[in-house]
């Protein structure tokens, strides 16, 4: 069983193209889906002219930030009119601006992240949740959901499961004795945990009827001094990315481009066929199986965690590829994760943007040296199509060497 994800969406030119079943309602400008009771098109803006019945009154859907909070009713932005209940404007069907569509987090100076609804999207699907101690190199949470945009209300349900998860990781308490295999049991029993507590949230946030069930991707990373833990459902990924050794991915994408390619099918067939972002794992009510699979690593010397939802990976994805375009980007944006977690999201988009994008950091050890010191040439950074690998990651709580 596999599930589609934003990807198979939208096209090339961005006109959706999902096939529709019969007698279903779409818009008759752009093609996109329309829901019952809607009075405008989410794709759009357009006036769809229906209107909504008195005995079915749209439900109130209004902006919401990271946190929960509603966000204050304002004019619209494009017009200056009224915005409706159902978070649309009343004159020319702009959609409202939500805090949801951008924003970041940084619980401690050596941890942050910034996540971006993208150029394409209607609204943003990701999600992420982050804890960690004050002092570098102490303890650190990062979470990152993908909400599955063929899924109904996938916005809500992995914002709901990234919290859910970081509050289960960050309440999680390290052994003080054992070394570092007690530390690495320890934080995978919690990153199963946390699983079940993100599945559960998407599961609460599942509205019955008609369409496909809430859903999301899961990868969260545990980091505690030197010990790295890692668990994933779905194809978001974490990579490490060292500053004087080899990168390396340390997820294996749960994608069907990822077992054809198991299976021998030519990276360029697998990774440009139809089905090339169906994921085959997820968490939701209808997910197959949301045990994660796990990865550790002891690490060696200081450089940079990033976990990243597919908008960042879809265009770099190979591991030595991202750490030259995090290298190059920090010689603009500063070596701070804040400014250059947002100036990566910024280089997604600039690449066309066609997904939600998400960009998660943690410094582990001394910054890099003074730019000052590094070479003056750009490093050439190429756009790519999305790369799974299975190589040279041994996982399921095994530690990699």
């Amino acid at each position: 069983m596999t599930r589609s994800t934003a990807a198979d969406e939208v096209g090339p030119d961005g006109a959706v193209a999902a096939s529709r079943a019969p007698g279903e309602l779409v818009c008759s400008s752009c093609g996109s889906h329309i829901a019952a009771g809607e009075r405008f098109c989410e794709g759009c803006g357009a006036d769809l002219g229906l209107p909504t019945p008195a005995n079915s009154p749209t439900p109130a859907v209004t902006p919401e930030g990271p946190a929960g909070a509603v966000a204050a009713a304002t004019p619209c932005h494009e017009c200056g009119g009224g915005v409706a209940d159902d978070g649309y404007c009343t004159v020319c069907g702009a959609a409202a601006i939500s805090a949801r569509n951008h924003y970041s987090e940084q619980p401690a100076p050596w941890v942050a992240a910034v996540c971006d609804r993208g150029l394409r999207h209607t609204r943003n699907e990701d999600a992420v949740a982050l804890a960690a101690s004050p002092e570098p190199g102490g303890h650190a949470v990062l979470v990152v959901c993908d909400g599955v945009s063929s899924s109904t209300a996938s916005d809500v349900a992995s914002l709901a499961a990234a919290g859910a998860a970081r509050d289960v990781l960050a309440a999680r308490r390290q052994p003080s004795t054992g070394g570092l295999a007690a530390v690495v049991a320890a934080s995978t029993k919690a990153l199963v945990l946390a699983t079940d507590a993100a599945n559960d949230a998407v599961i609460a946030n599942t509205t019955t009827g008609p369409g496909n069930p809430a859903s999301c991707t899961f990868v969260a990373a545990v980091l505690h001094g030197r010990e790295l833990t890692v668990g994933w459902v779905g194809d978001s990924r974490a990579y490490w990315l060292p500053d004087a050794s080899s990168a390396r991915v340390l997820t294996v994408d749960d994608s069907f481009a990822a077992e054809q390619m198991a299976q021998g099918v030519p990276r360029a067939a697998a990774e440009n066929g139809p089905q090339a972002h169906a994921i085959t794992r997820w968490l939701g009510i209808d997910a197959p199986d949301h045990t994660p699979r796990t990865a550790s690593l002891d690490l060696i010397g200081p450089g940079w965690l990033l976990v990243c939802s597919d908008g960042l990976w879809n265009y770099c994805s190979e591991p030595q590829d991202v750490a030259a375009l995090v290298t190059a980007t920090s010689r603009t944006a500063g070596s701070e994760p804040l400014p250059l977690a947002g100036a990566l999201v910024d280089w997604a988009n600039a690449q066309g943007g066609q997904d939600n994008i998400t960009v998660a950091l943690a410094r582990v050890g001394p910054g890099p040296a003074d730019r000052s010191a590094q070479p003056t040439q750009p490093i050439a950074v190429s756009a790519q199509q999305p790369t799974p690998h299975r190589e040279e990651v041994q996982h399921d709580g095994n530690i990699l060497s």
